[in-house]
């Protein structure tokens, strides 16, 4: 029988707990990934590398979270959120041991690279919105949002803080103090209730699919990464996410050199980018406010339209150089940044509520990591071949409109309601 939202009990302190542990951890894995960018100037200066080698790091970590996540899926549906996050933690604490003993490059690439890859997989959003999904139900969009929150406050605290590590104590040492305080989120992580945290709220739908698997009575059909492959839900929701990552990497990657080559000066362009990205965390928790309030369609169909507006904005500023025109973007795009990852993840959760959420979500999680890729490269070969940053916008205003499909010309993703798994469906006991 499928539960209406009323059903559901509603939750309270272990809830709570598990929208900390959400945050802090997105706060902890994104703000340390970012600070390699303070960490890039003395490492160039130590060791006398190329800095195209050097940023090579984080394209190996966008890979690595990507290829991780449904894998980070499969270990959440099997062996639970205690075994994900140690194991997170545990990279992570051995990414800084790595880099701060850094003497060759390829040190890099293991640490901060694909260690913390593999970290932001286990403790990242893929865990996040399966344990949210199973405590929450008409709150579960701003609950999503929330935890996409601690990616900006991580960036916005961290790295200042390393910067201040490097110039005080050297990289280096700031790096081996970041791994004291990584090893010693170990205990505090092995100390939570992981068991009253997997169980979810009583009447969860999603909380009663992770269950199964220990309980002989309720075992039966499921949702599957197979079974979910034959849904045009599941499309659907990867089309979003994919062009959205798209549309978002076309821009970012090149908006400070885009601003650059029309004459801004570079310390207005340095900030125009940081206030977009400040404004992301307003615009994350808005989305999961308004996906509450106004519904999944109002909720996509503003933060879809502020992308687009901002996109517009700075290809008309490529034209008409005023300085309105930057801030038009920056209050846009920004507050639209991260904005649909809320609501997909708690769509997804709803649609496949009977099933392996992880493991599907960590599939869209991959070919969002994917169009990320796809967009951070298209940006760099749209210059090459046409010496202008310009040409990007046009191809990310394409890439949103591609994004935003899914929402407006069907009603699958607007009006999502829990799909009952396939009565030939593998069952909980089975594998994987």
């Amino acid at each position: 029988m499928i539960r209406s939202p009323s059903a559901v009990r509603r939750p309270g302190g272990i809830a709570l707990l598990v929208v900390a542990i959400a945050f802090l951890c997105n706060f902890i894995v994104r703000g340390v990934v970012d600070t390699f960018m303070v960490f890039m100037a003395p490492l160039e200066a130590a060791f006398h590398w190329d800095h195209t080698a050097l940023t090579g790091v984080y394209s190996a970590y966008l890979i690595t979270l990507g290829l991780m996540s449904p894998l980070t899926g499969q270990i959440l549906d099997s062996w639970g959120p205690r075994i994900s996050y140690l194991a997170g933690a545990g990279c992570l604490a051995l990414a800084l041991l790595t880099a701060g003993r850094t003497g060759a490059l390829w040190h890099l690439y293991l640490g901060p690279g694909v260690l913390c890859g593999m970290a932001s997989s286990l403790m990242g959003m893929v865990p996040a919105s399966a344990l949210l999904g199973r405590w929450f139900d008409r709150q579960l969009s701003l609950m999503v949002a929330l935890a996409y929150a601690g990616f900006g406050s991580g960036m916005l605290v961290l790295v200042p803080l390393a910067q201040v590590g490097v110039e005080s104590l050297g990289w280096r040492d700031t790096y081996f103090v970041m791994f004291w305080a990584a090893l010693a989120l170990l205990p505090v992580l092995a100390l939570l209730p992981w068991g009253r945290i997997a169980a979810g709220a009583e009447g969860n739908p999603r909380a009663e699919a992770a269950q199964r698997k220990g309980r002989a009575a309720l075992r039966g059909p499921e949702w599957t990464v197979r079974s979910a492959l034959r849904t045009p839900e599941l499309w659907l929701l990867i089309q979003s996410f994919f062009f959205t990552a798209v549309a978002a990497y076309l821009m970012s990657v090149q908006i400070i050199a885009f601003l650059l080559s029309r004459g801004m000066p570079a310390m207005e362009a340095a900030l125009a980018f940081g206030v977009a990205g400040m404004l992301s965390i307003l615009g994350v928790i808005a989305s999961g406010w308004g996906s509450q309030c106004f519904g999944v369609k109002g909720a996509t169909l503003i933060s879809f339209g502020g992308t687009l507006g901002g996109i517009l904005a700075l290809w008309l500023y490529a034209r008409w150089q005023h300085p309105t025109l930057v801030w038009i973007f920056v209050l846009t795009f920004g507050t639209s940044q991260g904005a649909r990852g809320p609501v997909i993840s708690a769509v997804n959760a709803r649609i496949f509520a009977r099933g392996r959420v992880s493991s599907i979500y960590g599939l869209i999680f991959l070919m969002m990591s994917l169009g990320a890729a796809l967009g951070s490269w298209g940006s760099g070969q749209l210059y090459a071949w046409t010496g202008d940053y310009e040409a990007a916008c046009p191809a990310a205003a394409l890439a949103v409109l591609l994004a935003a499909a899914p929402f407006f010309l069907t009603r699958r993703l607007t009006e999502a309601r829990e799909l009952p798994p396939p009565e030939g469906g593998r069952s909980a006991s089975c594998a994987s």
